[in-house]
């Protein structure tokens, strides 16, 4: 069954022959390499392009690196990575005119000297260069600093709620509760029941992305790291900080295990795109507070699976589903908070912080959300409209509800929509 990603198509179509390397990056199993070789690709045949004007290569299959006289189990018993001057011999022998070629390269980070490879490649007026990478320092690290400025990143979620529901077969709602419960990896998604799906979570948090992070980063307290990943899982939504997290590993699991590893821990997994964490902002301030921050899940099924599904809290999915759904439409989101003094009757100030669930910002739009699970009664919902009440500039204020309400505007111009409407409308916020 083909899954429909045309967010992620046009983003590539809009880029082809633009004089850039485009690097496709996200967690792994998001469908970077479906994106590239299926997709893309066949929208290139579709164009006219003829088969033998794409090359194809994926750095991590024994059959295309035998085509340049390597060998899949050399090189991983070795560490090695594939030998560039071979692969450009191969690249060479491929192309035969002046036509215009497109090179559509899979887990490129495995080509040694792949940097200068890439770059070698953006003189050549006839190729265009597609590649997928793995991890965020393949992004940051090289694509930035070696390229200096020539890498144009697509950077790919797991299958938003709009794509999950276009191969679902039941409605919406129950579509909604097994989306926030086994998340969105197309791989899984695709599996027929629940226990299979969960089976699969599992053996990919175990087989791959584990070892993946131990491996990349030379991790040696395998179990603290994994102890701490849990901890993560299990409090979606919450503020924390290096700090907070050691005197819970020290005061519940006697643990040693200091706040500076723990970062280190966070930024391993901010790094493989398991998690993305969210800044506090000052809004009447006008500046961002460091710590502590909130972390959420790049995939809820990945983060439910961690907890062997033990502890599933609808309204922390609900939110992360929501600032995952924000970040797949291009913003930058951040949590707010809303200093406030009030009096009591005898005089005294008492200061506190409202938060605001989420600050978006793309470009000149700002909007700020409230997610709010239910609003089962008029004290809930002035609770959640109170930190906007606060904020004196014009923006967009909404509260985003699991409740089946209509979207509408109450009398303060705050605009109340629920959780259906804003995930299978592109253009929600814009009502």
């Amino acid at each position: 069954m083909e899954i429909k990603r045309d967010y992620y198509l046009n983003k590539m179509i809009n880029r082809k022959r633009n004089g850039l390397i485009k690097v496709i990056t996200g967690v792994r199993r998001c469908g970077k390499s479906y994106l590239l070789n299926t997709l893309f690709y066949n929208h290139l045949i579709e164009c006219g392009i003829e088969k033998d004007h794409i090359i194809r290569f994926a750095f991590d299959s024994a059959d295309d690196l035998y085509l340049i006289g390597e060998s899949l189990i050399e090189l991983e018993s070795s560490k090695k990575k594939a030998d560039p001057e071979k692969f450009m011999a191969y690249i060479r022998s491929q192309i035969k005119d002046d036509e215009m070629y497109y090179l559509l390269l899979d887990e490129v980070q495995l080509l040694g000297a792949f940097e200068a490879v890439l770059n070698s490649y953006l003189r050549k007026d006839n190729i265009d260069v597609f590649v997928t990478g793995s991890n965020a320092k393949f992004l940051s690290s090289d694509i930035i600093t070696e390229f200096a400025g020539r890498g144009d990143e697509v950077y790919m979620y797991p299958l938003s709620f709009s794509e999950f529901m276009s191969v679902y077969s039941g409605d919406k709602y129950e579509g909604l509760s097994q989306y926030m419960l086994y998340g969105g990896i197309p791989l899984v998604v695709l599996r027929d029941n629940q226990q299979d799906k969960a089976s699969m979570l599992n053996n990919l948090f175990s087989e791959i992305y584990i070892k993946d992070i131990v491996q990349r980063n030379r991790v040696k307290n395998v179990g603290e790291l994994e102890d701490l990943l849990s901890l993560l899982s299990s409090s979606v939504g919450s503020l924390t900080n290096p700090e907070k997290l050691k005197n819970t590993f020290h005061s519940v699991k006697k643990s040693k295990i200091t706040s500076t590893t723990i970062k280190k821990y966070l930024d391993y997994f901010e790094d493989s795109f398991l998690v993305e964490s969210a800044h506090r902002y000052d809004i009447k301030g006008k500046a961002y507070i460091e710590t502590p921050k909130k972390y959420y899940f790049s995939d809820l099924g990945l983060r439910n699976a961690r907890l062997n599904f033990r502890q599933f809290e609808p309204t922390h999915a609900m939110e992360n589903v929501i600032y995952n759904e924000l970040r797949m439409r291009g913003y930058s989101v951040d949590v707010g908070v809303v200093p406030t003094a009030q009096k009591d009757k005898n005089g005294k100030v008492t200061r506190r912080q409202l938060e605001v669930d989420f600050i978006c910002n793309l470009g000149s739009h700002r909007y700020y959300i409230q997610s709010a699970y239910s609003l089962p009664d008029e004290e809930k919902r002035t609770q959640e409209v109170r930190p906007f009440t606060r904020i004196d500039d014009s923006f967009k204020k909404i509260v985003i509800t699991g409740d089946i309400v209509p979207t509408q505007y109450d009398e303060n111009g705050i605009l109340t929509m629920n959780v259906y409407d804003f995930l299978l409308n592109a253009n929600s916020l814009e009502y």
